[in-house]
């Protein structure tokens, strides 16, 4: 009898050991995905939601999102399980810290190429006149890049006004000695004032010159070159001066590439780490990114629409993801796709 109660109470042990740890392997349960507010991370929610669902057996809710109150929310009370898409130079800071005290994990880096800002020409623009493939080239030609409202000057597109760049741009302007150089800075006053000064150059063919960032739907429409800009990047200088306001003597610099992660909370890595491993591995290319985005532009579709050609389209690139079982699900579930 005393045997039986020894094994009767060890097995109670183990019982109860059991009910307290949540079997990764065994079920996902309940994820939160931030939808963030612009198309590339829209799309990404949605990728990452099919996927999850399908392969991994997640119920998958998408909640609203933003860079800031997302990391916030995400590092103090660990919700929403998973954000797809953090531009890290904003809120880099709050970010190390989660991940020093673990409270938030770091996926992987979603966007290969980084986020890219710069100063770009139009392909056709290049294709012409082969020389023109850094900045000291084009700003030897004023005259391929005129400004409409003085023919005998050339013309540089600002970034949009507020955003920071416009301060990064206006000290780049100041440091190169563009206007020096024959060319007006051109103030156009939103994105959609820049993204209609492309669409119109490009239309007619005609030469254009400014700042423009990617992954985008306009450099998905329209090819675009991001010229050279001769130097290094320099972070000292850019703390110093490039990125700062008033800044009375700016120096030349070249961009800094943003880096784009996926970020999770620490509880989600643990609880589901197969799951945490797609998303370590999940990453694509600008030019993927841009043509989708092109296409959501053009067709009106949501985020959920393009994150479904996007699956039906790139099975070589999201197959590699997965492990053969779990891709052999999201494919079947593909099936059901109107």
């Amino acid at each position: 009898m005393k045997r039986l109660l020894n094994i009767l109470q060890v097995l109670l042990a183990l019982a109860l050991l059991g009910w307290g740890v949540k079997d990764a392997s065994a079920t996902c349960g309940r994820v939160t995905i931030a939808d963030m507010n612009w198309a590339s991370a829209e799309f990404t929610a949605y990728v990452d939601k099919f996927i999850l669902e399908n392969g991994y057996g997640c119920k998958v809710e998408l909640v609203p999102g933003d860079t800031m109150p997302t990391t916030i929310s995400m590092s103090e009370k660990a919700e929403p399980d998973i954000a797809p898409e953090i531009w890290m130079n904003s809120v880099r800071q709050v970010i190390n810290k989660a991940v020093k005290e673990e409270r938030l994990k770091i996926a992987g880096e979603i966007l290969r190429d980084g986020g890219e800002e710069g100063w770009w020409i139009p392909k056709y623009m290049l294709d012409k006149h082969p020389e023109l493939t850094t900045l000291d080239a084009v700003l030897k030609r004023p005259d391929l890049f005129p400004n409409p409202e003085n023919k005998s000057r050339g013309a540089f597109h600002n970034c949009p006004s507020g955003w920071n760049c416009q301060i990064i741009t206006d000290n780049l302007y100041k440091a190169f000695e563009v206007e020096k150089a024959g060319f007006d800075l051109i103030d156009t006053g939103s994105a959609a004032g820049l993204d209609g000064s492309i669409a119109k150059a490009y239309n007619r063919k005609q030469g254009w010159l400014g700042y423009y960032w990617a992954p985008t739907a306009i450099l998905g429409k329209y090819e675009m070159v991001k010229l050279d800009m001769g130097v290094d990047h320099d972070p000292k200088e850019w703390d110093r001066c490039t990125g700062q306001g008033n800044c009375a003597n700016p120096k030349r610099n070249d961009w800094t590439k943003s880096v784009v992660m996926t970020v999770t909370s620490a509880s989600f890595a643990k609880e589901v780490p197969d799951a945490f491993k797609y998303l370590s591995r999940r990453s694509w290319s600008n030019k993927i990114v841009n043509s989708l985005l092109a296409y959501m532009d053009k067709n009106q579709a949501s985020g959920e629409e393009g994150a479904e050609k996007f699956l039906k389209e790139h099975e070589k690139v999201w197959s590699e993801w997965l492990p053969a079982d779990v891709a052999k699900k999201v494919k079947g579930g593909l099936k059901t796709v109107p």
